[in-house]
């Protein structure tokens, strides 16, 4: 099947207003890049690499200083299409106290869409649809504040959802969360691919959770620098180390091994690849 273009850059350059006369810095320097729909797509770089600032243009929240952004083959810049930009593309942030505005769950999950018109007898639908996919049903009728930061999250999630769009971009969803919330939130993103085909953009910095997804795009300096399959970028150790960013922590061990000059597998991705590769070593030596 045919795999259809969703999110296209295309030489896309951004800076933010400058101050006082200065010419700003370019922050986004030539992007070019294409999301198809159904992908799960992990960007990563250190702050101020400009990944943020690229997953913004996605819904339109920025536009280029240069370049166009499409989405479903719509300019981003076109003021007509605004609304349904934003319908299609929802964005997730940091912080869910920060997008949470009602003092009941399913309250805060149907605020957008009441303030959209949608009728009731919907609204209950959608909302109950929501809440159930990242699993927060039965809290439905909870006060947010008395929620985990994981919990939060996923409230935040179901109203973006709610929404029903096709693509959901989320901007360091985890940062802000405990070892058990960012399972809970990396469960539902997962669960939005493989379950319901949403199309999804995880901006992070935890390399474990960029390896769970199918692709990584590794953003430096307002360009792309890698990008590929989880098991293809992290075997680039040294050049994501040059650039600031650390590789999950199997690939770093196997790593380090290859380089003290044990013959181990290159590509090593997961704990259980990483034990069989020591496994495999240790039998070769007599040790176990």
């Amino acid at each position: 099947m045919e795999e259809k273009r969703f999110i296209e850059a295309k030489d896309v350059y951004f800076s933010y207003p400058g101050y006082d006369g200065e010419i700003p810095p370019m922050v986004l320097d030539g992007v070019s890049m294409l999301i198809n729909e159904g992908e799960l797509t992990a960007i990563l770089g250190h702050n101020g690499s400009g990944k943020s600032t690229l997953a913004k243009h996605f819904n339109s929240i920025l536009v280029p200083t240069r370049g166009e952004v499409t989405v479903d083959g719509v300019p981003t810049t076109d003021e007509e299409h605004l609304y349904e930009i934003r319908q299609e593309v929802g964005m997730v942030f940091q912080n869910p106290d920060n997008q949470i505005v009602a003092t009941v769950v399913e309250e805060d999950v149907a605020f957008a869409l009441e303030n959209l018109g949608v009728p009731p007898a919907e609204i209950r639908q959608r909302v109950d649809d929501a809440l159930k996919k990242v699993g927060m049903y039965e809290y439905r009728e909870r006060a947010p504040h008395q929620l985990s930061g994981g919990q939060k999250q996923r409230v935040a999630i179901a109203g973006i959802i709610a929404m029903r769009p096709k693509c959901v971009v989320l901007d360091e969803p985890t940062a802000m969360l405990d070892p058990r919330g960012r399972r809970e939130v990396m469960d539902t993103i997962r669960q939005l691919r493989t379950e319901f085909g949403i199309t999804v953009v995880l901006i992070t910095h935890y390399m474990d959770e960029a390896a769970e997804c199918g692709r990584i795009v590794v953003m430096d300096d307002g360009h792309i620098v890698l990008d590929g399959a989880p098991r293809d970028v992290f075997s680039h150790v040294e050049l994501l180390k040059k650039l600031g960013l650390d590789v999950p922590q199997a690939t770093e061990l196997c790593w380090e091994l290859s380089r003290a000059g044990y013959k181990v597998p290159e590509g090593v991705l997961t704990e259980g690849e990483c034990a069989d590769a020591i496994e495999a070593l240790l039998r070769e030596r007599g040790l176990v």
